[in-house]
């Protein structure tokens, strides 16, 4: 059982630091946007969100993450962790379209 609890930490922790990755890149593409600047990290991050949604896309709009925590018996989805269970799974395509709307914004 100590184990499972430990695997299930490592498995949160990861998320947590790929979440944080990609909020990271939303707010580089907002802050792009905003002061009309072009950066090589603009284009990385760009590249990293559009990524993300194929791969959410193709899971049927939900984290693929998801599926290593169940692998290691989590029951909660990592958004679940901070918000009641509907909101949580608005999350990611709350965050998708706030992705999207802010690469529009950096185009324009």
């Amino acid at each position: 059982m100590q184990v499972k609890r430990k695997m299930i930490f490592l498995v949160r922790t990861f998320h947590g630091l790929i979440t944080l990755l990609f909020l990271s890149c939303i707010f580089c593409i907002y802050y792009f946007a905003i002061t009309n600047k072009t950066s090589p990290l603009a284009y990385i991050a760009v590249a990293l969100i559009v990524i993300e949604g194929i791969v959410v896309t193709l899971n049927g709009g939900n984290c693929p993450l998801g599926v290593v925590h169940s692998k290691f018996g989590d029951d909660k989805a990592f958004f679940e962790l901070f918000l009641p269970k509907r909101q949580a799974k608005m999350a990611v395509p709350f965050l998708g379209l706030v992705a999207f709307l802010g690469i529009l914004l950096l185009l324009f």
